[in-house]
């Protein structure tokens, strides 16, 4: 597979290294943002073909740079892996909740994993979003 810029957003050095890492061995490129403002800027300057994205984020969380991201024209097409110690099922009820009171219905992420990430299944899921299946 060619190499493809991928953006990780997280908080967590130590995820955000192991992420990095594990995404390199596969020749992909990591840009890196710390929180979801830096993540929704580093989005629209580099446009990446993927974006992991923590749930649980300092300054815009990840939820909120989600949701900018599936409202803007530009950037909603790029898929998206949220990575989260929050559980899949507890996401989506609030994802739920936010579109009932916002008046708006957003598309579920194309990817869900929860920390701690299976090395597999992390480079499969993405390398399959970015391959265009899913």
């Amino acid at each position: 597979m060619a190499k493809k810029k991928i953006l990780v957003v997280g908080d967590e050095l130590d995820m955000r290294t192991f992420v990095c890492t594990l995404l390199g061995t596969c020749g992909h490129k990591s840009i890196v943002a710390k929180d979801g403002l830096e993540g929704i800027k580093k989005a629209r300057e580099l446009s990446p073909e993927l974006i992991i994205l923590d749930v649980m984020l300092p300054k815009e969380g990840g939820i909120q740079m989600y949701r900018e991201l599936k409202t803007d024209d530009d950037l909603k097409h790029i898929p998206v892996i949220m990575l989260s110690g929050i559980s899949k099922k507890t996401f989506f009820q609030s994802q739920s909740m936010l579109n009932s009171y916002m008046g708006q219905t957003l598309p579920e992420p194309e990817g869900y994993i929860e920390k701690p990430p299976e090395s597999e299944e992390l480079i499969h899921l993405a390398e399959s979003l970015m391959a265009g299946k899913k």
